[in-house]
């Protein structure tokens, strides 16, 4: 009987701890993923367990971490702390968090770190560390036991020193970033341990640290970050007594402030620097007007750069900036350059002539008019240019744009959006290379034989043009958007025509000719088109009247909707549940609106094929079979993929649910009961605005767990980490 009352106590023990943390954080019921932020704690709950895999305390008021709190949770894939008040942590708290992945512990109040904090953390792979108080690193290196250290954020407004021997163990990492802008003491060497950095952000004001940093990091850096720094740069070389080869190619500095004296000092250190290939400047101040030292900078040789980004830079008298001439052997490596919101107002014609290597010129919103255009563009200038964007500037005549662009012989690609033409010309003179040109806002009426005939691709979206009847023969795709049409385009002055966006016009009927030789599902012409006599026309009223009446009940009710469903479903049924695991081709199939394709598409897409190990996304604009019904490739897709990823947005509701195509998933999903379905919440949604047809997806998203896309840089890595332990699951 001892026995058994001994099992009861421990039982009730360990019941009445669960029930304790359900208290504390409901969310933590029966689920992975424990989110007891913002709480209002002053210390970890009792009654976290094994089955946990990510814990949220950030944002309450804990003090200290003691040696049992974290105890039972040696499933812990996740620990954020940030934002408490913690200023203490006994030496073994995290001695059972084998698995921990990432660990973020900043703006605390740490006064110093230890490395018996993290010496049992063996697969460590993110650790947050700044906006807390201590000064120093130590006398050694708190994190020599992390061998699977990726990514590291340290420092904060007092950190001061950082020594020899700090760095030991940590061979390599993805990113690094330190907060060291009152960083006084730099001891050379202290960073040479770090074998390879993919990216480095440090915020320093420090030169003298400066030059020592990129001297440990020529070779093990790729792209080195700096912000904040007041540059006043040393005469001293920046790759003292380094050999080749060097690993660094790109150099950011952003909210940095230049001198013209610093400006000719820096390029010619840089030189020194020959793996560097792209150099950006980003929100900079520049004190000075161009007056830069010339001949220092001829004589130390060629640039080895090829891509420079300006990016908004401050310079306080723009006007009075000088025509750098002289820097024309500077220039003629150059491949791409971008100088954006910098109120640029021309380029003179001698420097332009020498950019001979150029590709790629990026003017976007700046201050350009036709005439300074016509001199920065002038005969020779610009000789291998394929790419211009001039898009938000000030022009204000087609014509004298046309004319000036028209002494690029190799232009491809054009943008001159947003900017204020207004009127259009009937001729007008062009490269003859010209496949791409942008004529997006910028208040046309109507539309010319000026535009180019070569064109494969013409964007003249948001304008007020009623009509399109140009000739051209090799047009692909052709952009329509926001204008006044009332009619479709005619098939024939297009005949190569792939794509076309027509969307927000004003069609409100079609004619036979716009569909000529052309197989159309459904048209619906008018009654004068289709019947000459009183008796027909009347017929086909009362015919009409009868289909508007289903058509409305059918669309109260959503009826359409509903057997498409039904068919898809049966379709479904007649399948087996489970395909073989040799079959699984992806790790998820993804299901979004196409208003949010940008987001999946560039961010989502890149972020999870090309981690490692990479994920294997099906989407259905790349991956669907062309030809194949799209119920089939629906149910196809989800079958051969582990998880099913759904992107809810606003433009997911609205755009009648990305037209129904996609949501035959749900069924399948939903159907089986199964745990595939992962939601992602692109921008806040309230279920209750979901179309009621949907009540599973209305029930899903009020009982179950779902990631949303937070706006911050260092909340976007906790995203990111949450999604891939979920496909992981």
């Amino acid at each position: 009987t001892w026995r058994a009352w001994a099992i009861y106590m421990v039982l009730a023990a360990k019941l009445s701890e669960e029930q304790v943390l359900k208290q504390a954080c409901p969310s933590c019921d029966a689920t992975q993923l424990c989110n007891c932020s913002s709480m209002g704690l002053d210390f970890i709950p009792s009654g976290i367990t094994g089955k946990i895999t990510v814990l949220n305390l950030a944002h309450n008021r804990i003090k200290h971490i003691r040696s049992q709190d974290l105890q039972q949770a040696v499933n812990l894939r996740a620990l954020l702390l940030q934002s408490n008040k913690i200023s203490s942590i006994d030496e073994d708290s995290f001695r059972s968090l084998g698995k921990l992945e990432l660990l973020d512990l900043s703006n605390n109040s740490l006064a110093h770190l230890s490395l018996a904090w993290f010496e049992h953390l063996f697969s460590l792979q993110h650790l947050h560390l700044q906006g807390n108080s201590y000064r120093d690193l130590g006398e050694s290196s708190p994190f020599s036991k992390l061998r699977n250290l990726s990514s590291l954020h340290l420092g904060n407004p007092w950190f001061s020193t950082i020594r020899q021997g700090n760095f030991e163990g940590v061979v390599a990492l993805d990113k690094l970033w330190i907060d060291g802008g009152n960083l006084s003491q730099y001891e050379p060497g202290s960073l040479k341990p770090i074998k390879k950095i993919d990216h480095m952000i440090i915020n320093l004001r420090n030169i003298s640290a400066f030059s020592a940093i990129v001297r440990d990091l020529v070779h093990s850096v790729t792209w080195l970050e700096v912000r904040k720094i007041i540059l006043q740069v040393e005469k001293k070389s920046l790759v003292q007594n380094s050999t080749l080869p060097f690993r660094i190619q790109k150099l950011t500095f952003k909210d940095a402030l230049f001198t013209d004296q610093d400006i000719s000092r820096t390029i010619v250190l840089l030189k020194e620097i020959t793996s560097l290939k792209e150099i950006e400047a980003i929100n900079c101040v520049l004190e000075g007007k161009g007056e830069w030292d010339i001949s220092e900078i001829k004589t130390s040789g060629p640039s080895f750069v090829e891509t420079v980004s300006v990016i908004n830079i401050m310079i306080q008298n723009f006007h009075l900036f000088f025509d750098l001439d002289g820097m024309e052997s500077q220039i003629n490596n150059l491949k791409r350059l971008t100088i954006a919101s910098s109120k640029v107002f021309m380029v003179a014609c001698k420097l332009a002539k020498h950019f001979s290597s150029l590709l790629y010129l990026d003017f976007n919103d700046n201050l350009l008019v036709n005439n300074r255009l016509n001199e920065t563009i002038c005969e020779g200038s610009w000789p291998s240019l394929q790419t211009l964007n001039l898009s938000q500037n000030s022009l204000k005549s087609l014509k004298q744009t046309a004319n000036s662009v028209n002494r690029l012989p190799k232009l491809i690609n054009l943008d001159i959006s947003q900017n204020n033409f207004g009127e259009v010309p009937d001729v007008c003179e062009w490269p003859k290379t010209l496949k791409y040109l942008n004529l997006s806002s910028t208040q046309i009426l109507k539309l010319t034989t000026c535009i180019p005939p070569t064109l494969e691709v013409l964007d003249v979206s948001a304008n007020n043009l009623r009509e399109f009847g140009l000739q051209l023969p090799f047009l692909k795709e052709l952009y329509l958007e926001k204008n006044q049409l009332k009619t479709l385009p005619g098939a024939a002055p297009v005949p190569n025509l792939v794509a076309m966006s027509i969307r927000r016009n004003k069609l409100n009927s079609f004619s036979r000719e716009e569909f000529e030789g052309q197989q159309v599902g459904a048209v619906h012409l008018s009654l004068m088109e289709c019947h000459t006599t009183l008796m027909v026309s009347l017929i086909c009223a009362l015919v009409f009247l009868v289909i508007l009446v289903l058509v409305a009940v059918g669309y109260k009710y959503h009826a359409i909707w509903y057997l498409r469903m039904t068919w898809a479903w049966l379709q479904a049924k007649r399948k087996p549940k489970r395909v073989p695991a040799t079959d699984i081709c992806y790790d998820a199939f993804v299901s979004y609106s196409e208003n949010d394709s940008d987001w999946v598409e560039n961010i989502m897409v890149r972020e999870l094929e090309q981690a490692c190990p990479p994920f294997r996304l099906c989407l259905h604009k790349r991956d669907f079979v062309p030809g194949k019904w799209i119920v089939d490739n629906i149910i196809d897709s989800m079958e051969k993929s582990h998880k099913t990823l759904f992107v809810l947005s606003e433009h997911f509701v609205q755009s009648e649910w990305c037209k129904y195509e996609l949501d035959f998933s749900h069924f399948r999903l939903f159907d089986e009961n199964n745990d595939a379905a992962i939601l992602i919440l692109l921008e806040p949604i309230q279920s209750k605005a979901i179309p009621k047809r949907f009540c599973k997806l209305r029930k899903i998203m009020n009982t179950k767990t779902y990631l949303e896309w937070p706006p911050g840089e260092e909340q976007q890595e906790m995203f990111w980490f949450n999604l891939k332990i979920a496909l992981k699951s």
